[in-house]
């Protein structure tokens, strides 16, 4: 762990419950002019200390994460790429670790811009067709409920502990079987196992008949059992979840984000939390096999690695993502601060895209970000069934990664130097917030900085940049 200095956030700590100097450090039994060189950034806040403020004060430490503010500061690159005048990243660094609340408002504010800018964009190009009211578009549901599950972790204690106490309970694999008994006796829903093609999962509540597509493998089957499962069991759970205020402000964002929790449950239920990332560490995270052991595919599995962060006992912070062909990114849950621009598109050089190339095969790197932090990365291809004669098939490339100082753990670092860091691919969080001069692949101009453009020269790179 680096060196912390938090002095601001202390000193706010302390206003925000109106105690003095002495009282907070009596409370943390700390001499006064210990906390007050704390205060001053005179000395760095150490893990004893933190753990002292969470058990004094019941402040989550993830506040003071390193963590956090390296996602805080990925966001303030972004937000500030084009400022009137120069921000350096040790500027970037010093306000996300002293002045959180200001550098989450700015980033609140830069979301706004763009979704102005997006509006504007959307008006110019409907102006003069009187064929239909003109429609201005909101900030995406799929945003709001991403950034609902990141600002939990990505693990949902109350719903991860009652799928795991109910998995406990039956003593055996949660099946179909199991599931459907219970949906019908404690629920009253009987299962239609039907031909279907525009959806994988519908309940008619009036009928209480759940419709589900025939071809489903028994892991699918038991997955989306689960899911209905959940929201007739979890009602109250879900509903308290979703209260907060953010949500509220959006109703679509609201359900989106009930289904979300609906679908955690059920893969929580069928990977219970203890018994899971005990298999995980056995055999080091080796996804196949996992998937093996039980029954579910290679998405599923990815997926529950990334919420495995449960207080006292987490797991490694995954950051997953699924990614198609387009570079379109349809999920984007994160246990850990890696972070990719809302705009711009994402790097080619990430191998989400060269899996496409090589389908059905795992493919390890070691990935090094602008900021020096590296990643191990794992990506594969996914399928899924076909509905029909003339219907395209669905290909997504999955992306499971973590900070290196845990690839140690992992099966997929066999054969990689860890230690050498010209071994990490050099990627970026998207062309036009990437600083990177020498990057052959750079398909747009980092905004940040002019371009500097010689009629008798011709570079390898696309782009050159002025000093």
């Amino acid at each position: 762990m680096r060196k912390m200095f938090m002095g601001v956030r202390l000193r706010r700590l302390r206003a925000e419950r109106g105690m003095t100097q002495a009282a907070l450090a009596q409370a943390l039994d700390l001499s006064p002019s210990y906390l007050n060189q704390l205060e001053q950034n005179r000395r760095p806040l150490t893990v004893a200390v933190l753990l002292k403020i969470q058990h004094a004060l019941g402040v989550d430490i993830q506040e003071f994460s390193e963590d956090e503010s390296s996602r805080l500061v990925a966001g303030l690159r972004e937000a500030l790429a084009d400022p009137a005048e120069s921000i350096t990243l040790p500027e970037l660094q010093e306000l996300a670790a002293q002045m959180p609340a200001l550098a989450r408002a700015v980033l609140v504010l830069h979301r706004r811009n763009a979704a102005l800018a997006d509006q504007v964009e959307a008006l110019t190009l409907r102006l003069g067709d009187d064929r239909t009211e003109l429609g201005v578009p909101q900030a995406t549901a799929f945003e709001v409920v991403r950034d609902f599950f990141f600002a939990h972790g990505n693990y949902f204690d109350v719903l991860d502990r009652a799928a795991e106490a109910m998995a406990a309970k039956l003593g055996t694999a949660v099946g179909p079987d199991w599931l459907a008994r219970r949906l019908q006796r404690e629920h009253g829903v009987s299962i239609r196992l039907e031909t279907m093609t525009d959806s994988k999962r519908r309940f008619d509540s009036a009928a209480r008949v759940l419709h589900l597509p025939a071809g489903l493998q028994p892991a699918q089957l038991a997955f989306q059992l689960a899911t209905q499962l959940a929201l007739a069991e979890q009602e109250e759970a879900i509903t308290r979840l979703t209260d907060a205020p953010t949500l509220q402000q959006d109703e679509a964002a609201r359900k989106l984000a009930r289904i979300g929790l609906a679908n955690y449950f059920a893969g929580a239920l069928l990977l219970p939390y203890g018994e899971f990332l005990r298999a995980a560490e056995e055999l080091r995270f080796d996804i196949d096999l996992l998937a093996q052991r039980y029954g579910v595919g290679f998405e599923t599995v990815c997926h529950r690695l990334s919420t495995l962060q449960r207080p006292g006992t987490p797991g490694v912070p995954f950051f997953f993502v699924r990614v198609d062909r387009a570079g379109n990114i349809s999920k984007r849950q994160s246990a850990t601060h890696f972070h990719f621009s809302r705009t711009g598109g994402t790097c080619p050089l990430w191998n989400v895209y060269e899996a496409f190339g090589q389908p059905g095969r795992i493919m390890p790197q070691l990935a090094r970000m602008p900021d020096g932090r590296v990643y191990l990365w794992i990506a594969r291809t996914v399928t899924g069934h076909s509905t029909g004669f003339g219907s395209p098939q669905k290909t997504f490339s999955i992306g499971l990664g973590c900070d290196v100082r845990h690839a140690g753990r992992m099966v997929y670092a066999k054969g990689l130097d860890l230690q050498d860091p010209d071994v990490a691919t050099p990627i970026g969080m998207g062309c036009k917030i990437c600083e990177r001069e020498s990057c052959a692949q750079r398909a747009f101009p980092f905004v940040g900085r002019p371009l500097a453009v010689d009629e008798n020269q011709s570079r390898f790179a696309p782009y050159g940049f002025s000093p």
